[in-house]
């Protein structure tokens, strides 16, 4: 597979807390596509978890790999590991993703192969690398996952509230801890770079912006589907993994504060929660006109025919992969202003930002009562994705630094054997 460059190319250790297969949700959609480019130049040692409903997976991922470890993740356990942080002063996310045997893996796994480049995907798995020697580190933490937890706590009530505040404290010290480790910490926006630059200004000189991508041919307007809704309604649709709190919350303030103004300004809509896992709370808001669809095989149709995609989440960090996908499916978009301000676009050209619930209303309503200006929002916006959120320019970055500094030139592989972007989308 490798015998053109085998004396050229590098084995690269590659950490991922969540294994980075199917690329079906925000994280996975980055590590994968990054672990796609990776393989497509160099040797990659993959070790990473997967919880017992993401462990089947493991064998689409294997022939990216020359080596893979994939250790079990029960999120009960590891949430009772988790609290030997608050004894230990540390982040209790940094015990929840520990594992004896990841260490041993890394650690093996480096000598065995002379390794001397890593790529950890996460801030949670430095923790594998921090006191490896002669291991020169890139860091993708994507976005500053310790003020993610600080949000959390402004719109929990105590007890929770003060734990998700000390978490944000702990975790933000072994971030700036672990950006002194590597070489180089990328975040997916300027705006993440910039606030990771404002709490940690001493590590200002290693920070540098790597943004997302979309496969632009796969989600495209020139597939055609058969629409999955009902005749005779105005659609909106939100996207996205409905067991994750940001996106549980988004859709019930949608429907408690947004959806009952909107009914009376548009009659006929419907609102349509489209992802995987819904929770409880999430399968309470269904209605006549509020469906839950849970998983689906393909989220294309949902948002190829929806007259309007929304982003409406509250609490949201970097870029939301959903609001490029629908933009690259050439649909409107309206995202709150915390969703859509990673994405680099044009406000009221290739999508609209909406500040509270009234604002909402407003720009929904105006979407659907002009369907043409909505259709050309959609055409910008699709442009806007062909030309800035392709994966292989966007990631290069990371995989042309890997050995760099050993001057190490390294063609791209060809041929059969160079793997594709994945066409297996499920939400």
């Amino acid at each position: 597979m490798f015998a053109a460059w085998d004396e050229r190319v590098a084995d690269v250790l590659y950490l991922v807390h969540r294994i980075p297969f199917p690329p079906n949700k925000g994280d996975k959609v980055r590590s994968y596509n990054l672990l796609r480019c990776l393989a497509a130049r160099h040797r990659v040692h993959l070790a990473t978890f997967a919880e017992p409903h993401d462990r089947r997976y493991a064998d689409g991922i294997r022939p990216l790999c020359a080596s893979l470890f994939v250790a079990p993740l029960d999120a009960r356990v590891a949430s009772l590991r988790s609290l030997r942080g608050l004894i230990r002063r540390e982040a209790l996310t940094l015990g929840y993703y520990r594992d004896a045997a990841m260490s041993r893996f890394v650690r093996e796994t480096v000598a065995k192969h002379a390794i001397e480049d890593a790529v950890v995907f996460s801030s949670t798995m430095m923790q594998y690398v921090a006191d490896v020697p002669h291991l020169e580190v890139l860091l993708d933490c994507v976005d500053v996952d310790s003020a993610k937890w600080t949000q959390y706590a402004q719109m929990r009530p105590w007890p929770l509230s003060a734990l998700w505040r000390r978490e944000g404290r702990r975790l933000l010290e072994f971030e700036a801890k672990s950006a002194g480790r590597a070489a180089r910490t990328y975040f997916v926006t300027n705006a993440e770079a910039q606030l990771f630059a404002r709490l940690a200004p001493e590590r200002l000189s290693r920070i540098a912006t790597v943004c997302n991508g979309v496969d632009a041919e796969f989600f495209s307007p020139v597939h055609r589907f058969a629409s999955p809704f009902a005749p005779g309604h105005r659609s909106i649709v939100f996207t996205g993994a409905m067991d994750y709190w940001p996106n549980i919350d988004a859709a019930r303030w949608f429907v408690t504060d947004v959806l009952p103004a909107l009914r009376t300004a548009c009659p006929g809509v419907q609102f349509h929660i489209v992802g995987m896992r819904p929770t409880a709370t999430v399968r309470a808001l269904a209605a006549p006109d509020v469906l839950v669809s849970g998983t689906v095989a393909d989220v294309r149709p949902y948002l190829q025919h929806a007259d309007v995609v929304v982003a409406p989440l509250r609490v949201a960090r970097g870029v939301q992969n959903k609001i490029l996908e629908a933009m690259a499916m050439g649909r409107p978009v309206v995202a709150s202003n915390a969703a859509g301000s990673g994405v680099d676009a044009t406000p009221g050209r290739h999508l609209e930002f909406a500040a509270d619930a009234a604002d909402f209303v407003g720009r929904i309503g105006a979407l659907l009562r002009d369907p043409a200006a909505g259709a050309a929002m959609g055409g910008a916006a699709r442009e806007r994705i062909v030309e800035h959120y392709r994966w292989d320019r966007n990631l290069a970055e990371i995989v042309e630094r890997i050995g760099a500094s050993r001057d190490r030139s390294t063609p791209p592989r060809t041929g059969a054997n160079v793997p594709g972007e994945s066409k297996y989308v499920e939400t």
